[in-house]
């Protein structure tokens, strides 16, 4: 089997499992994932993301971290390729992002983030990860890598999401570390 057909195997079976989680489970996991300590000084840039469908709904750590003094912004999809990420203010109206997301309207400031809470559909123990298949968070860690930024990325997910082995291609970029409802744990190096 290809890449491409192993990958959208593991988007099915993985998504399955996300879904048949009790909405209860998924919530106290969101909730725990929220008291994690990230260790960020105030002012770091933080983007999150709208969570859709069986997300882990990661609200409740954006407003956390909002007021533990970061600033956090979510992505806005601007055409079929690029994102950018706009400031999130937890009392400002959200718009329509598509998707089944929200987000900041255009006229929030974009931000670039030092720190990425990055969504995902399965990840690996060696820090790979498969997303929904448009390659956006791909092409903007690229993008603020190539404004010299080397974010530090955490993918979020509940531990069901796990796989054996994510198939990486070079234009894939590894997460740095994995907050699930376990608690954060740092991959490897490399």
């Amino acid at each position: 089997m290809d890449t491409t057909s192993i990958k959208k195997s593991l988007r099915a079976e993985t998504l399955a499992r996300r879904d048949a989680l009790p909405a209860d489970y998924r919530r106290e996991g969101s909730e725990s994932m929220a008291k994690v300590a990230l260790n960020l000084a105030p002012g770091t840039v933080v983007s999150g993301f709208w969570p859709m469908r069986t997300e882990v709904d990661v609200r409740i750590l954006m407003d956390s971290l909002a007021a533990q003094g970061l600033r956090i912004c979510l992505p806005a999809i601007l055409d079929k390729t690029t994102i950018v990420f706009r400031e999130y203010l937890p009392d400002h109206a959200m718009v329509d992002m598509g998707f089944g997301t929200m987000g900041p309207p255009a006229h929030s400031a974009v931000l670039d983030p030092t720190v990425m809470l990055v969504p995902l559909v399965a990840f690996d123990n060696r820090g790979h990860r498969i997303g929904y298949g448009a390659g956006y968070y791909d092409r903007a860690i690229a993008a603020l890598h190539a404004k010299g930024i080397l974010p530090r990325l955490i993918g979020i997910a509940f531990d069901c999401q796990e796989v054996d082995r994510v198939p990486d291609e070079p234009h894939d970029v590894r997460l740095s570390e994995m907050l699930t409802e376990s608690g954060l744990r740092a991959f490897e190096p490399g």
